[in-house]
């Protein structure tokens, strides 16, 4: 008989409360040359894995099986791959076929979850090259949160934005996955952070988790509250994901000489008054994802300062509804798990 495993299947566009995602057994995963099957421990959500749920993502191709992020331990190689990989606890690279060209991703660069199955699955096929050693001290929950989540962070904040201990980030939007790992990160590498949100319960976990200052931007003056609070040091660097109507007064606040990387616009797009951009001498940087450099030295970041993953919620598979519904809401502080 055709081995099967479960699997949460994305067949239709609709709303989380539409079943548009079901649970099935499907065929299992084999490994084909210079590739291993990874059984999934945990998978975690993104905001990418909504907007293909809706039918708001570009060349979308279902059936598919989301999921970007996931740790789990390899169960089967393929032709050319060294067996001593069996066994190994893992977490997974999203990115697939990056190129050869450290400063810009290749036309064939795509991400897991999508045309390729993903990891909201019991097992997951990657490159072999795709696969990294667990940080030991992280759970299965907070390996799975690392990848998408934390390679953006990491390119965005440190080989883009090349941020130094003693620097001043802004990180505008705090509660996603990103947001959250680029606070984690900054404070981690001796930066201060500064963050903003609409939610008064983001902004108090976000002090608990290392934030300097923190400012409800649907405020008229949350600007001014930062300049405030800086006084005659003016941020050096802003990581922003979110981009809308509040990125004119970002580039305002910058220092001369400052940057700003932009990783997303979940806001919507902004204007910009090239006359502060031009007198001040900023660096306006656009980043994504990361090579496969920059994922093995992120996890040997998280490894060497044992970090640890904001974790919003972990559920089990068979609730990837309930936790789609939370991410579309914007209701989550980190990252929402799936446990297999």
């Amino acid at each position: 008989m055709e081995k099967t495993m479960r699997a949460m299947v994305l067949d239709k566009f609709g709303g989380a409360e539409q079943a548009s995602l079901q649970l099935r057994e499907v065929p299992a995963k084999t490994a084909g040359p210079g590739q291993v099957v990874v059984a999934v421990k945990a998978a975690a959500l993104n905001r990418r894995d909504v907007w293909i749920r809706l039918g708001k993502y570009g060349g979308i191709k279902l059936p598919t099986i989301l999921g970007s992020d996931g740790a789990g331990v390899v169960a089967a190689v393929g032709a050319g791959v060294s067996a001593s990989l069996l066994g190994q606890e893992v977490v997974i690279n999203p990115g697939v076929g990056w190129g050869d060209n450290p400063a810009a991703q290749s036309k064939t660069y795509r991400i897991l979850g999508m045309p390729d199955d993903g990891t909201y699955a019991e097992q997951v096929v990657v490159a072999a090259a795709s696969v990294v050693p667990k940080p030991a001290h992280l759970s299965w929950a907070e390996a799975a949160a690392l990848p998408l989540a934390g390679l953006t962070a990491y390119r965005a904040l440190c080989t883009r934005g090349q941020v130094r201990a003693g620097q001043t980030v802004v990180i505008p939007g705090i509660g996603s996955g990103v947001s959250t790992m680029v606070l984690m990160l900054a404070k981690h590498l001796g930066a201060r952070a500064i963050v903003t949100s609409s939610s008064p319960d983001k902004l108090l976990a976000a002090r608990a988790m290392g934030a300097d200052f923190g400012v409800d931007y649907r405020q008229p003056d949350w600007d001014q509250q930062i300049l405030k609070y800086c006084g005659g040091s003016l941020p050096d660097l802003a990581v922003d994901g979110a981009g809308g109507d509040s990125w004119g007064k970002l580039v305002g606040l910058m220092a001369p000489g400052g940057t700003i990387v932009s990783y997303g616009a979940t806001a919507g797009v902004s204007e910009l008054d090239l006359r502060k951009l031009f007198w001040k001498q900023l660096n306006i940087l656009g980043s994504t994802m990361g090579t496969d450099r920059d994922f093995e030295q992120l996890v040997a970041l998280v490894a060497a300062g044992q970090l640890r993953p904001r974790i919003d919620c972990v559920l089990p598979l068979e609730q990837a509804a309930q936790a789609h519904h939370r991410m579309e809401h914007s209701e989550q502080l980190g990252k929402l798990v799936l446990q297999m």
